[in-house]
């Protein structure tokens, strides 16, 4: 493979191969995302459609660490894929609330090894086995997050349906 600079030729990266849960995928779109080192191990982070985030690896933390925000994106795409796989199954939901827990390894680079995701819905007639699919589905086709942190951790999944009144 022939490099250019800091990064590979574009017909290089329009041709690359990911192999994603014994599939193969063809490169379709790209995303960007700049940091910039603003005091001790505090970075402002800026994507290119215009949000900023501020992230600390230092303890006491002033933002966000990049591990937390590792979880924060699990939560966010397997939220994203789970509620929208249930608004297409006609499914009442009124409330929902993923709660995640991560257990990293003890030593350097200290990945996750352990990752717990909670689904708390709420709703009217909820179905079970409308929520059991949609994670399903999460898990093993929409949720890109979790393709990837799944390569190095064991993500497991439980939820509660909490039945509303009236």
């Amino acid at each position: 493979m022939k490099l250019e600079g800091s990064g590979v030729r574009k017909e290089m990266r329009q041709t690359m191969i990911a192999s994603v849960y014994e599939k193969e995928y063809t490169m379709t779109q790209e995303m960007h995302v700049s940091a910039q080192w603003e005091t001790g191990w505090r970075f402002e982070a800026e994507t290119d459609s215009g949000f900023r985030v501020a992230l600390d690896g230092q303890e006491p933390h002033m933002a966000m660490s990049p591990m937390e925000m590792l979880l924060l994106a699990l939560a966010g795409c397997t939220g994203v894929s789970v509620i929208s796989v249930l608004q297409k199954m006609r499914q009442d939901v009124t409330g929902y609330e993923l709660r995640v827990n991560g257990v990293r390894a003890e030593t350097h680079p200290k990945i996750f090894v352990e990752i717990a995701v909670e689904h708390i819905l709420t709703g009217h007639h909820v179905r079970q086995e409308s929520v059991e699919r949609a994670i399903e589905l999460a898990e093993t086709r929409y949720c890109g997050v979790e393709a990837m942190l799944s390569k190095a951790a064991n993500i497991t999944h439980s939820y509660r349906i909490l039945e509303v009144e009236g």
